[in-house]
């Protein structure tokens, strides 16, 4: 099944069905590798210093509900 789309300049785009583009996605399935994802190493927090944060922000945090509220 297709679809008869304006393009927006006078012109009928035909755009494929659902189900055209299911069975396009499920015979490039096979084809598409994700990449392993490695986890960063947590950051020690005695590498952690120096963060500075302005009372703006603290101001801020503080006015929110807590988390589920």
């Amino acid at each position: 099944m297709e679809t008869k789309v304006s393009s927006g300049h006078g012109v009928a785009v035909d755009l494929p069905g659902l189900e055209e583009l299911r069975g396009d996605c499920a015979r490039m399935a096979p084809h598409w590798v994700a990449p392993t994802r490695n986890a960063p190493a947590p950051v020690p927090p005695s590498r952690i210093h120096g963060v500075t944060v302005p009372p703006s922000s603290v101001r801020l945090i503080a006015d929110m509900s807590e988390y589920g509220d």
